[in-house]
């Protein structure tokens, strides 16, 4: 393959119902490399939520493709983002993940910074027979170029040509409201997060995560713990659902612009939903429509490094690519402000059986990346043809779009036995829109 040609590693030929992706976009050093410089360097990423950094000096630390960043409040209440990298030789600032600190020192040289990414102290500053041109310089830590606050949501990118936050998100918005406004005081993280990798290339939890069709074959183990709860054993508090019952439910899903897409089926077990036993009141605060969304299962994929799965509780992962068969992950359990005692239980029981390296499914399921990356060295194998269900059954939009006001770039609806994999193609043409651009020394967005 040619790395200049960078279309040529996903076939994208929609007239005639073909989509595939070059197994090289998955295992191919120099295209790693690549999507860490025009993708995530170049883009929105998200990094926490407004409420884990409520309080003045508050900070969180992340990273964007390689650069290590710290997002913070400062004494004056406002949130900035500042490259984690001492001004003096580049080590790293702050160590600590999260908490609250009015100044972050430099633990090899003791520079130091306040809150706002300022230099507050340079280390023996008098005594070191600084030149002139040093004292004139500028030495706060390096500002993040754009962030942006969507409900409560933070998002930063190293780049200043990003579009404005909601433009970019578009009518993903729409989507992600749905589940901030399950509780009438937005979303929260419960207290505690899981961090964890696997041996595989970053785009094969992008795929996962809007993946229904594994279900039924990654996690029959868990299907049959299920099954046997039904019949009075085990631990009855997690009240999953009857997987085997929703064969013939309706589901779909959305794709949008700048490679935002998302599934969803309806849920014949509605009391099991964490949020049933409020139903009454959310019809009355968002509406019929809406509340309908909310009782859906609905898995959002944020490209490229965002995903809310709502479906067995509700989980937010954020994915850091390490190297091109190293993927970081950082899962949270997102729950409504204010929520009683007894539907929080309900929605952790939920949410620990099934997610995380202690659940019943994220096992299965970095084991199967893991096989999918060594099954990528066989030879002869060349593309990936798992993106056809449910190619035939693509159209503009349908019904249940338009009633939420919806303009999706395209929909496909049917039972959700059709599993479909076309809420991938989305993203994949993001992926190969703005590795052109990239290449061509083009802007990522006009």
């Amino acid at each position: 393959m040619d790395i200049e040609n960078i279309r040529q590693y996903v076939d994208d030929r929609p007239g005639e119902g073909v989509f595939r992706v070059h197994r090289d976009a998955f295992t191919d050093p120099k295209i790693f490399e690549l999507e860490m410089k025009y993708i995530f360097e170049r883009n929105w990423n998200f990094i926490t939520l407004e409420s884990e950094i409520a309080k003045a000096h508050d900070f969180v630390a992340s990273q964007i493709g390689r650069t290590p960043i710290i997002v913070s409040r400062d004494a004056r209440g406002n949130i900035g983002a500042f490259v984690n990298a001492c001004r003096h030789k580049g080590a790293t600032v702050c160590r600590a993940s999260a908490g609250n600190a009015k100044y972050h020192v430099c633990p090899y040289h003791g520079w130091a910074y306040d809150s706002a990414g300022k230099n507050v102290d340079i280390k023996d500053r008098k005594a070191g027979c600084y030149a002139a041109a040093f004292d004139a310089g500028n030495h706060d830590l390096l500002p993040v170029a754009r962030v942006g606050n969507y409900r409560g949501m933070i998002f930063a990118s190293l780049s200043p040509d990003v579009p404005p936050l909601e433009v970019w998100l578009g009518d993903m918005r729409t989507l992600l409201d749905i589940s901030i406004d399950q509780g009438e005081q937005g979303l929260e993280f419960v207290p505690g997060r899981s961090t964890y990798t696997f041996r595989a290339n970053w785009k094969l939890q992008l795929d996962n995560a809007l993946d229904a069709y594994h279900l039924t074959s990654t996690h029959t183990s868990f299907m049959d713990v299920v099954a046997r709860r039904r019949k009075g054993d085990g631990h009855q508090e997690a009240r999953q659902y009857d997987w085997g019952t929703r064969g013939e439910a309706v589901g779909g899903m959305y794709s949008f612009a700048n490679g935002h897409s998302c599934t969803w089926a309806d849920q014949p077990e509605r009391t099991k939903r964490p949020i049933w036993p409020m139903i009454g009141a959310i019809r009355e605060r968002v509406g019929d429509v809406r509340a309908e969304w909310m009782l859906r299962l609905r898995q959002l994929g944020v490209f490229p490094n965002m995903q809310i799965n709502d479906a067995a509780g509700v989980i937010l992962r954020v994915i850091r690519p390490l190297a091109v068969d190293l993927t970081e992950m950082h899962s949270y359990c997102l729950a409504s402000k204010g929520e009683s005692a007894e539907v929080r239980a309900r929605r952790l029981r939920q949410f620990e059986d099934f997610f995380n390296p202690g659940g019943m499914a994220t096992p299965d399921d970095t084991v199967s990346y893991a096989d999918v990356q060594r099954g990528f060295s066989a030879t002869g194998f060349d593309w990936v043809d798992g993106y056809a269900r449910g190619t035939a059954a693509l159209a503009p939009d349908n019904d249940l779009s338009r009633e939420l006001g919806l303009k999706p770039g395209a929909s496909a609806q049917g039972v959700w036995n059709m599993f479909n994999e076309v809420a991938l193609h989305e993203p994949y043409r993001e992926w190969a829109r703005m590795m052109e651009a990239g290449l061509a020394g083009k802007k990522a967005f006009l």
